[in-house]
């Protein structure tokens, strides 16, 4: 594996600080990112470094096995159980769904402290 394919859907608050960090890394390859809106900064930003970007999360879902980690940072619990169903009704078992708790996890570790993970009011500097 020379790097770790990543989708990420959720643009906003926290997957916007989130994506800066993915795409900084250079074992990582971002091969798409979904938000429901094309304006939020992390679609701005997946498009400005040529990074897929669609409306409609179910479209990265269907990039199989092609995805290491899906990290759903929406938290909506409609596209968590959405995406839990498409992944057992598709049959793959390569790709693996990281939940945001997970994502707030190490990007606390990176700032050094806890970030607040709060939609509409989040914490990152």
């Amino acid at each position: 594996m020379e790097k770790i394919r990543i989708a990420l859907i959720g643009a906003g608050e926290t997957g916007t600080p989130l994506l800066r960090q993915l795409l900084s890394a250079p074992f990582v390859q971002m091969v798409g990112v979904a938000d429901l809106d094309n304006e939020m900064p992390g679609m701005r930003l997946a498009r400005e470094n040529g990074v897929v970007t669609t409306n409609d999360f179910m479209t990265l879902v269907g990039l199989g096995e092609a995805v290491d980690i899906i990290i759903d940072v929406t938290g909506v619990g409609q596209v968590r159980d959405a995406l839990r169903r498409a992944m057992q009704d598709s049959g793959n078992r390569h790709t693996i769904i990281m939940h945001e708790l997970i994502a707030v996890l190490l990007m606390s570790l990176s700032q050094g402290k806890l970030v607040s993970m709060k939609h509409k009011a989040v914490d990152y500097d």
